[in-house]
Formats: C-alpha cells, sequence, structure tokens
C-alpha cells in the first residue's frame, strides 16, 4: 500500500480527527503569551519614561530655590542646597516615586526607582520590573537668552 493511500484510510478511519483542534489550542496559548509579553515589556517601557519625567522635574523644583541675597547683590546665582534638595525631595514625595536627590554645586541631581506590577508576565513567577530615571538641572545666569 502506498503513502497517500495509507493517509487516505486514516482520515477514512476517524485517526486524524481532532488535530486541528490540539493545533489551534496550543497557537491560542502561545499568541496570548506574546500578546502578554507586548503589554509588559510596554508598561515597563512606561514606568521608565515615567521614573524619568519625574526625575527631571524634581530637579527643576530644586533649582528654582536659589540663594536669594547673592543674587540681589548681582553677585551671579546659586542654589541654596537644602532648600533645592528640601523642594526635590517634596516634589519626589508628591509623585509617590522613591528617590535621592544631590546637590553639588550649581547642579541638582535627582535619581529616582519605582517598581512596575506586571499583568501577564507573574503567570510565570515575574511579579514586577524595577524601573530607575535620572534628572539633571544645573542653575545659570542668562542675560538675552545668553547664558552668563
Amino acid at each position: 500500500m502506498r503513502w497517500h493511500q495509507r493517509l487516505h484510510s486514516r482520515i477514512a478511519a476517524g485517526r486524524e480527527r481532532g488535530s486541528i483542534s490540539a493545533w489551534l489550542a496550543l497557537s491560542s496559548i502561545v499568541m496570548i503569551m506574546i500578546v502578554g509579553v507586548a503589554v509588559d515589556l510596554t508598561g515597563q517601557v512606561h514606568a521608565q519614561q515615567h521614573a524619568r519625567d519625574v526625575a527631571s522635574q524634581a530637579a527643576r523644583a530644586g533649582g528654582q530655590q536659589l540663594q536669594a541675597g547673592q543674587a540681589i547683590r548681582g553677585h551671579g546665582v546659586a542654589a541654596d542646597p537644602y532648600q533645592a534638595a528640601a523642594a526635590a525631595r517634596t516634589y519626589l514625595s508628591t509623585a509617590g516615586v522613591d528617590g535621592t536627590v544631590n546637590v553639588a554645586g550649581d547642579t541638582i541631581v535627582v535619581h529616582t526607582s519605582d517598581t512596575y506590577r506586571t499583568q501577564f508576565l507573574s503567570i510565570v513567577g515575574i511579579n514586577s520590573m524595577r524601573v530607575t530615571g535620572e534628572g539633571q538641572a544645573r542653575v545659570v545666569r542668562a542675560v538675552g537668552g545668553v547664558e552668563q
């Protein structure tokens, strides 16, 4: 008996019934997993962008805290290190993000960290992903759009 005759006899006997159903079920599970990975990785990217944005905004809030006496006398501008750090920490607290603040001279640097809670990857044991961000602000004096 040739191979095509055996195939036709198996199909006629019903031995191949349900093979498409098994393939469809397996491919459906794989597609759901691919969509789940895409959703969670997109969520992680969004959380990463949020951490960076909060860090940048906190640094800017700190950069607005100037040593007024020095600026009023015309001796240039400088950040008040204690008030700048406090303003940046207040911004982080309000945003609900953990972070650290460093003030060095005219530069305020903020590092943030947050956690993205996974939606689909928790099925395979990955419950969260850590994201971080960094933002800087530099205090400068500008006249007519030119730094001085």
